[in-house]
């Protein structure tokens, strides 16, 4: 009945955003689904830049869809429970389900595993000109083939093979999104701590 995102990486962001595409959907805008990012103190920078890149590239409306809460489970607690109750009379005056989200939707494109292939992410449109919905969707697939290149077999492979995926976006973007993933690189969200990183990825305008 709520949703709670705890800090990580850049895996981590992936998640948010699959779940702002699936929020920010136009049959689901009005669903009041709490959702809270939470985390111990250590998170707020975390926190602070990925949310400063959700309100530049997605807009008010996409960070009007969760609140974060740092170091205060007392006050996630209140918020989700009050979430909880907004949903509930929600369901209610909709004569909606209390066992599952009946009312939701989920387009199949979303429900589909994406396979970061060279041509896959080199593909991918990530230019602002596209509902909301859509380019959260295809931010969080970048994300996707990141986590791929960064910690899965068969995506190391590829790019030992052919080198990083590139990513084409628009300048404002390109530069938002290189900014965050440097931030992360920074904090050690790519690899594990005391590794060294060698980027999977190439932004091009």
């Amino acid at each position: 009945h709520g949703i709670i995102v705890f800090p990580g990486g850049v895996g981590t962001t992936e998640e948010i955003l699959y779940l702002l595409g699936v929020l920010l959907h136009p049959d689901n805008i009005d669903m009041p689904l709490p959702v809270v990012f939470t985390g111990p103190a250590s998170s707020a920078d975390y926190f602070r830049q990925v949310d400063a890149f959700i309100r530049t590239n997605l807009g008010e409306q996409a960070a009007q869809r969760y609140q974060i809460i740092i170091d205060d489970p007392e006050a996630v607690a209140k918020t989700l429970c009050h979430g909880i109750d907004k949903l509930t009379l929600f369901r209610r005056d909709n004569d909606d389900a209390f066992y599952f989200n009946w009312r939701l939707t989920i387009p199949l494109d979303f429900q589909s595993p994406f396979e970061p292939s060279h041509a896959a992410m080199a593909a991918l449109n990530l230019s602002p000109d596209q509902p909301v919905h859509t380019l959260a969707a295809n931010l969080r697939r970048a994300f996707s083939g990141i986590v791929a290149g960064n910690v899965k077999e068969q995506g190391i492979h590829a790019i030992e093979q052919h080198g990083p995926y590139k990513l084409h976006a628009p300048g404002e973007l390109m530069t938002h999104l290189d900014e965050l993933l440097k931030a992360f690189v920074v904090q050690q969200r790519m690899k594990l701590p005391g590794s060294h990183y060698e980027p999977c990825y190439a932004l091009e305008g």
